[in-house]
């Protein structure tokens, strides 16, 4: 792969139902031509495992998540700076993966997508037998 994954913007494509703002996280990506696999980093601030959602069809990686406010039980919030939203990126993935192994993790607001590559097609000759 050349260059960073081709990035899809989903307020074009799709029409939101709800009304909580969208953040456009930002995102890492990485190739390991050794290991044959993409690594994609996203930065979700409040995100757990529950809140995030990934999907991979036709060569369309989405990820997103809604996070809500977090209030520690018994307190009232007098002032606030942060605001939590939903997080949503979908890229187009010009490389062949390989579905099944696709892996993804959530630690400290950082979701990882490893997306491992498919085995190249290998060229052979063909050998024709007589009928």
């Amino acid at each position: 792969m050349n260059s960073e994954l081709q990035k899809k913007n989903p307020s074009s494509e799709v029409e939101k139902t709800h009304t909580n703002p969208t953040y456009l996280p930002k995102v890492d990506i990485y190739e390991d031509e050794k290991e044959r696999k993409l690594v994609v980093v996203v930065d979700m601030p409040g995100a757990k495992e529950k809140d995030v959602s990934i999907g991979f069809e036709k060569g369309i990686l989405n990820i997103s998540a809604h996070v809500e406010p977090q209030i520690p039980e018994g307190h009232q919030l007098v002032y606030s700076e942060y605001k939590t939203a939903d997080y949503q990126r979908t890229f187009s993935v010009p490389e062949e993966i390989d579905v099944e192994k696709i892996e993804a993790s959530v630690k400290n607001g950082l979701v990882t997508v490893i997306l491992p590559k498919s085995q190249k097609p290998q060229a052979r000759k063909i050998p024709v037998k007589a009928s």
